[in-house]
């Protein structure tokens, strides 16, 4: 399927879809016209790709990953995915703390500002 079909079947922008390619992680071959051909494939490797992209994966960890890929959200125990996967993880909980303990902070920040605002004046 040529590069425009790609784009529509998966919803992804051709522009989106070189990128892919320039960064390995999508695979065409040129016709004799210079178009990109994609074979059967393509279409679920673009959803893998957004899979992964969606849980905030960089490109080069999709490219470590699509290998082992069994499904959209599925591997398999590829050596090294589990380690790729769990780093980030981490790098996900400590985000979630970072913003846990900024919005407590203001969250106590408000009340503070609360408590200490004048009451408006009534006349």
């Amino acid at each position: 399927m040529l590069i425009g079909e790609l784009a529509r079947r998966t919803g992804v922008s051709e522009r989106l879809i070189r990128y892919y390619e320039d960064q390995g992680l999508l695979e065409s071959r040129r016709r004799a016209n210079g178009y990109r051909e994609y074979g059967d494939d393509a279409e679920l490797t673009v959803a893998r790709i957004r899979a992964f992209l969606a849980a905030g994966l960089p490109t080069r960890s999709i490219a470590r990953l699509l290998p082992c890929a069994a499904g959209v959200d599925a591997l398999r125990p590829c050596p090294g995915t589990l380690e790729v996967l769990h780093e980030r993880l981490e790098e996900l909980d400590r985000r979630a703390a970072e913003i846990a303990e900024a919005r407590a902070l203001l969250t106590r920040t408000i009340t503070r500002t609360k408590a200490t605002t004048p009451a408006p004046e009534t006349t």
